[in-house]
Formats: structure tokens, sequence, C-alpha cells
């Protein structure tokens, strides 16, 4: 366990009088015993028009998320290593594409012309058999969703999650989880957002009500914990 109140990325933007009428919330935290992946959007369309400042590539590729999403790719691509090696499930959230389908976080009804590439798990994190991927239809990936089924069919009692947006699908997900009561851990290198102001107070939000935003190397050095040594083969 680790104390998990320091150095993360939204001390820029949080002052000493806000950190003390939090403090009552300071706790050790920790990855759950029985923990599963949960990797939120991380789909073709967030990662559309290569790295580039976030306000520019969005302008061609509305909804991407530009530098933000690239610069998560290295740490979430040793954190699905260290879930393999683990041999823990690996669950994937994206979007749905069926005809009539509800907007997800759309507020409008308009023909937003996404198709099923744009919500195809990136490359670099492709599932592998065995894998669960579950097409969604509202931010949450327990709203609607076999999700909570499939967690409890398994004896997963946490989830690591990652994945984007911090503000909308992570939030709505985390605080799902722990609404069904999962321990949730929020690897923070690895959760993205195109405002890096709504992604700082959001993580600092979640890391004091709902979840423990650990760093990914802390995440890592757990699942190690878990993966089968040599001498167990």
């Amino acid at each position: 366990m680790a104390r998990g109140f320091e150095d993360h990325c939204w001390k820029d933007i949080v002052d000493d009088e806000l950190l003390e009428i939090y403090s009552s919330y300071e706790r050790d935290v920790y990855v759950g015993k029985n923990p599963a992946l949960l990797a939120i959007d991380i789909y073709n369309r967030a990662f559309a028009g290569g790295p580039g400042p976030v306000r520019e590539i969005n302008r061609k590729f509305p909804g991407a998320l530009g530098d933000n999403a690239w610069n998560a790719i290295p740490p979430t691509q040793e954190l699905f290593a260290a879930a393999r090696r683990a041999g823990i499930p690996v669950i994937y959230t994206t979007g749905a594409t069926r005809g009539g389908r509800i907007r997800s976080t759309f507020r409008n009804e308009g023909d937003h012309g996404l198709t099923n590439d744009d919500y195809g798990i990136k490359e670099e994190f492709a599932p592998l058999e065995g894998d669960l991927v579950i097409e969604k239809e509202r931010a949450s990936g327990f709203y609607g969703t076999p999700l909570l089924a499939y967690l409890q069919m398994n004896g997963i009692d946490s989830l690591i999650a990652c994945g984007e947006s911090t503000s909308g699908c992570v939030r709505a997900t985390v605080v799902d989880g722990y609404s069904n009561g999962f321990h949730m851990t929020l690897a923070e290198e690895c959760t993205f957002d195109r405002s890096m102001l709504s992604h700082k107070v959001n993580l600092f939000d979640l890391h004091h009500k709902y979840a423990d935003v650990m760093h990914v190397d802390e995440v890592i050095a757990h699942l190690d914990g878990l993966a089968p040594s040599d001498a167990d083969a």
C-alpha cells in the first residue's frame, strides 16, 4: 500500500487551503485482491490525426485528443503488458454503432458519422482471444451492458481503469463501479482528456471520493506481484 496523496498531476492547480479541506480523505491506496483491467474507450477516433496540439487536431478530427492521447500510449502499453503477465481479465468498452443507437455523451441527435473503424480498439492495445469487448450507448460502461454480471461471475472485486475521457466516460464508469461495490483504481498516466484542466480536476475529485489514483509504476508493481513465477510453472 502507498499513501498516494502527493506528487500527482493536479498539484499545480490545488492550493494548500484545498488540500487541508480534503485532508480527512487521506488513506492508504491499493489495488484490489482480484482485479481486472478495464480499458475505457481507447478506440481509434480518440487518436485520429496523430499527435499534436489538441486544438489543432480537433479542428480536423472532432473528438480526437491529440498529444493528450498519444502521450498515454507508452505507459498504457506497459500497463497492458503487466496485466497480461499477471493473467488478469482484460475488458474494453467502446461505442456502439448499431442503427438507432443512443449517441452516448453527445447532446444533439445529428449523425456524427462514426463508424466501426472509429470505434475499433487502437492497434497498440488490440484485444486477444478471451478478452471482453463491451459496446455501450451511454457514458458508463455499466449502464445497459453485461459488465456487472461478467465481473460477478468471475469473482472480480476491483477494477484498474484507464482510458478516456477522464471527465466523461472514465468518471461515469468509475463512479458506477464504486457504487456497485468494486474497489476502483485509476492509473494516472494512462488516463486522459481533451482538456487538461478537466483531467486534473476530475482525477483530484475521483481520488478523494470514489477511487484510488495511483501512478502506473505502482499499479504495475502490484500486478507483477500477482504474475506467476518460473517456480510456479
